[in-house]
């Protein structure tokens, strides 16, 4: 990613700090995890370091089983069932005892999430993904454009990359004037930045646009704006309330 696309993406940590809820929480699931370690030792295997992956796990595991037969041998004795098979039931309950407690955990983020979404908040995590989309879009392009298709550049980078500084602006100012809401229902507002937003800056950037590629992805953050402006003006009237 180039230097002017980068800390422009909302991520999910700085949503999430934003909104002090777990969104777009996902479930954990410790098959998918085993899956990805054995991709990875695979692939490591196959690589030019091989035989030392394969000598090291090896010795790891041979290692990790003899310390646990030896346990069973001190401190269960009288369990008259091989130490390998102890070893795979073990493993086979920890892990689905372990899928479950990640599972509570999850249903127990949906269930805050739920209880505290709004319909402006709702919105406002849509414009998010739509402006990161933006964001990608931009970042697969400039690949394409790296990998030798100087045809495909975008014209008026800088002022792309201006609306997009403007928007994001307006996106955590609005995040952040939900959740003030939010959290504090009887609250009225005395702090009128916070309604402040950048989108006469970005639709007179826009105006003097043609059609053009650079074009359409200013449309997208000027829509994106007129979303969120919308959702402010909503706010604002609530905390008039």
């Amino acid at each position: 990613m180039r230097n002017d696309l980068q800390n422009l993406e909302i991520s999910q940590k700085e949503l999430e700090k934003l909104t002090n809820l777990p969104v777009n929480s996902e479930l954990i699931i410790i098959r998918n995890i085993f899956n990805k370690f054995c991709q990875k030792i695979i692939t490591q295997i196959q690589g030019s370091e091989g035989a030392t992956v394969v000598f090291l796990s090896v010795s790891v595991s041979i290692f990790a089983y003899l310390i646990f037969d030896v346990f069973i041998k001190v401190f269960a004795a009288w369990i008259d069932i091989p130490s390998w098979l102890i070893l795979i039931i073990l493993g086979f309950f920890g892990c689905v005892g372990t899928q479950a407690i990640l599972y509570y955990w999850w249903r127990n983020q949906q269930k805050i999430l739920q209880k505290n979404m709004t319909i402006s908040l709702e919105i406002l995590l849509k414009d998010v993904q739509r402006y990161n989309s933006v964001i990608k879009v931009i970042d697969i392009n400039d690949q394409i454009e790296d990998a030798g298709n100087a045809g495909v550049s975008i014209k008026e980078r800088e002022k792309v990359i201006a609306a997009l500084k403007l928007t994001r602006a307006d996106l955590i100012r609005a995040l952040r004037t939900e959740r003030i809401l939010r959290e504090n229902k009887n609250f009225i507002l005395s702090n009128t930045e916070l309604f402040t937003n950048n989108l006469a800056a970005l639709t007179a950037i826009q105006v003097t646009e043609q059609a053009t590629e650079h074009g359409r992805l200013l449309n997208e953050a000027l829509q994106i704006a007129l979303d969120v402006q919308y959702e402010m003006k909503t706010l604002q009237s609530q905390s008039n309330v």
